[in-house]
């Protein structure tokens, strides 16, 4: 099976120059006690989809029926959900996507991040005189586009699991643009929210609210044929209708409007090669956990922050023992300066993965947690193989959108798909927005004491994502589950805690992804004070922790789906609107 096995014996042996072609050289050793992936022999469990909208659940299971593959399924849930969800994903964004063979325990990872023009520089969000942007100027700009890979990653991934024809995937989204849909209570809060953050760009206001500016109530009939139309193109013409021809010069014109015109050209289009990557892989208490790596720093910080809890009995706990959330926190405190200094596109910056995920390593950082008092200050540490590094700083934005999907060959495919920010630039082309990939970026390029930002911009260069699709094996090497989420860098958290949930306190999937959510990124700690009973909030501020308020405009959307004795069982965040079907 192709992956990267990490171990407490894996270590980073030399760092590279940074280069857009330079990669670290790893020495990895298996995890003795971690199991390998397994075919899934005669499957009998049927399929599952779980994700944000019921329209797109459903438009997944059509194709299922149809004999389609989890990918075929990925296809159509993507295309419905940049229309019923466009403040979160769409083909005018990117993804990550996670994918396992059952006929041959095969895991791959799919990279469909994109990626800045060539003519970028490390000033893209800096103004004359070198301040950065205010965060909404960025994101509306022409600056903020990244080139597309959504749609380049998903036809990869079809060449090699497809099932059915690529344009057979396309109709139900097609036919939901051109018949129309109802606005959902959740899309009309969302652009309800985002007139309360910034004023709406004149796209976002003409395709989803009235004359007076007020957006389109729930249940409001919508139908979209210019985004009909451009599936179309793609579903007969196939990836090279969208990056070549007149939906790309449209992209790039668009792109190329004021304020502040991006420099986003049809030669970065058409020169767009999504990435088939080996997936990160770390045992977890005897199971083997397998996520994204760079340019994602997704996977190491879920499985940096278990690595850490692994050091405690999080089981002896449970989700109302203020302890196991205190641990928790610590954890999460650890691993995000860690990721924030060190992580980012590894073809230009040297990324030590073996010594984020070492086990003696992060043994050192868990004897920093106690379990009686918080951390006065986190600083990150020195794992092996890194080289120093600047403090981030990138902000945090809520968008984004996960599923998860299991066909009825025992394949998965867990996918996190995004247009960034919400509605992503407010720019839309032919139906569809663009995306503001590139504010993901670091504004500043060095920091207070002048070293240089590992996450800075360049030419040519993927921003750096917390997107974290993962698939878990049980200790025989068999499918156990597969969890993803959005919610910007507080992925990681969200990710984390419904790991810890259904892996350590024996929650359903459901529960699990219902519990509070605590990002502990920054300080105060973020918490949503809605899930988290008084008593749990009240022992942990006995412990010295400090909250505020936390959510953001979209919060998280944990999609899971997980294979018990008694077949498959998934699990939707009641934060959004989605579901977990069956076909």
């Amino acid at each position: 099976m192709r992956q990267i096995l990490v171990s407490g014996l894996a270590l980073c042996l030399a760092a590279c120059a940074a280069s857009p072609t330079a990669t670290p050289p790893i020495a990895l050793k298996p995890a003795a006690t971690m199991p390998e992936a397994k075919p899934g022999g005669v499957w009998t469990h049927g399929g599952m989809i779980a994700a944000a909208n019921p329209l797109a659940v459903e438009a997944g299971l059509e194709i299922l029926r149809a004999g389609g593959s989890a990918v075929d399924a990925a296809i159509a849930v993507q295309t419905a959900l940049g229309l019923v969800e466009p403040q979160s994903s769409g083909i005018g964004g990117g993804s990550f996507m996670l994918h396992y063979d059952a006929e041959t325990g095969d895991v791959v990872a799919y990279d469909g991040r994109e990626v800045a023009p060539a003519a970028a520089t490390d000033r893209l969000f800096l103004d004359d005189a070198g301040n950065p942007l205010p965060f909404w100027t960025a994101v509306k700009s022409g600056r903020s586009q990244g080139v597309p890979g959504a749609v380049a990653m998903l036809h990869m991934a079809w060449e090699e699991h497809g099932k059915l024809p690529w344009s057979r995937s396309f109709q139900p989204a097609i036919k939901l643009a051109s018949d129309g849909f109802m606005i959902s209570p959740r899309l009309n809060g969302v652009a309800t929210q985002l007139k309360r953050i910034t004023e709406p760009g004149p796209d976002v206001m003409s395709y989803l609210m009235d004359s007076t500016g007020t957006p389109l109530p729930a249940g409001t009939l919508l139908k979209n044929a210019a985004y009909a139309d451009t599936l179309t193109q793609i579903a007969n013409q196939g990836p090279k209708a969208f990056y070549e021809g007149p939906i790309a010069a449209d992209i790039v014109a668009r792109s190329g409007q004021a304020p502040m015109p991006g420099t986003l050209s049809l030669e970065d289009l058409k020169a767009y090669k999504p990435n088939k990557l080996e997936p990160i892989c770390r045992a977890y208490r005897a199971r083997k956990v397998c996520g994204m790596g760079p340019p994602s720093s997704g996977g190491i910080g879920v499985m940096a922050t278990l690595g850490i809890l692994e050091n405690f009995d999080m089981g002896a706990t449970g989700p109302n023992d203020p302890l196991g959330w205190h641990r928790f926190i610590e954890a999460q405190r650890l691993a995000y300066v860690d990721r924030d200094t060190y992580v980012a596109d590894d073809r230009y910056v040297a990324v030590p993965i073996a010594g984020l995920l070492d086990a003696t390593y992060l043994k050192s950082r868990a004897a920093l947690i106690s379990d009686s008092a918080t951390m006065k200050s986190v600083e990150p540490g020195e794992p092996p193989g890194a080289v120093k590094r600047g403090r981030d700083a990138t902000g945090n934005v809520f968008g984004t959108t996960h599923f998860v999907i299991v066909d009825q060959r025992g394949n998965v495919v867990s996918m996190t798909t995004t247009v960034e920010s919400l509605f992503g630039s407010q720019r839309m082309v032919r139906g569809f927005f663009l995306n503001n990939q590139l504010t993901d970026f670091s504004f500043r390029n060095v920091d207070a004491n002048g070293e240089p930002i590992a996450n800075a911009p360049a030419g040519g260069k993927k921003p750096r994502s917390s997107m974290a699709p993962t698939i878990v094996f049980d200790k025989d090497g068999h499918f156990e589950l597969a969890v993803g989420s959005p919610g910007g860098n507080a992925i990681i958290a969200y990710v984390a805690k419904a790991m810890v949930g259904m892996l350590d306190w024996n929650m359903s999937p459901q529960d699990a992804v219902a519990l509070p959510n605590i990002v502990a990124r920054s300080s105060p700690v973020a918490l949503d004070r809605t899930r988290a009973s008084p008593e749990l909030i009240k022992g942990l501020e006995a412990l010295g922790q400090t909250f505020r308020d936390g959510g953001g405009a979209e919060g998280s959307g944990l999609h899971v789906v997980r294979l018990t004795p008694q077949g498959l069982v998934g699990g939707a965040d009641p934060r959004r609107e989605g579901v977990a079907r069956k076909p």
